[in-house]
């Protein structure tokens, strides 16, 4: 629901972040992948239970995924970086749940398997549309750069990224943080699958 602002606001100091490594010859998929590392590391911090270390690695990890795509407008989108960003994203929203429930499995483990479960329902749902999206050459009217068709809704990037920090700042409340988020993820996968449904019928 946020992404289209966020973009707004973070479309500058990101592209002039990218001149550098663009002229270095550092690839977008080099940082991606150096940027799903860092990521990585906020699982042995949860499971430290050190949240503010685990929070910095999540902001990190959201620095280069939003640098990557930055640089690829300088050196040009491809579908094969495209699909890693994507794949590498979606691993990372599941591993901050799951580190929760390491960290504190009596506590966290029913409400971080109902949040990655909701996760299935949003990833699933966004990446069925673009499929089909991109078989009919349906283009987003908000989203033109990106190399996958973004179906909005209610959870998105922006609000996913938001309820990690909670998460961190809150630990104590990660199970009502998770089933509100969750409760709200369930909303975004039902109006994706109406919305994905009736645009594919009244394009046929």
């Amino acid at each position: 629901m946020l992404d289209r602002y966020a973009i707004k606001v973070i479309k500058w100091p990101l592209t002039t972040l990218s001149a550098l490594p663009d002229k270095l010859g550092i690839t977008a998929n080099q940082v991606t992948l150096f940027g799903f590392f860092l990521g990585l590391l906020t699982l042995p911090a949860l499971i430290l239970e050190r949240y503010d270390w685990a929070l910095a690695f999540i902001i990190l990890n959201r620095i280069f995924d939003g640098l990557d795509g930055a640089i690829a407008r300088r050196q040009g989108i491809t579908d094969c970086g495209g699909f890693l960003d994507i794949t590498l994203d979606f691993l990372f929203y599941s591993l901050v749940p799951f580190g929760f429930v390491l960290a504190n499995p009596e506590a966290n483990a029913v409400a971080g398997a109902f949040l990655i479960f909701s996760f299935i329902g949003t990833g699933s749902s966004f990446l069925s549309f673009a499929i089909m999206a991109g078989k009919r050459n349906i283009e987003s009217p908000i989203y033109k750069q990106k190399s996958l068709y973004y179906i909005g809704g209610l959870t998105e990037g922006t609000e996913t990224i938001a309820c990690f920090v909670l998460f961190c700042l809150f630990p104590q409340h990660f199970a009502t943080i998770a089933w509100v988020f969750g409760t709200l993820c369930w909303i975004t996968t039902t109006t994706r699958i109406w919305a994905g449904y009736n645009t594919l019928k009244s394009d046929t």
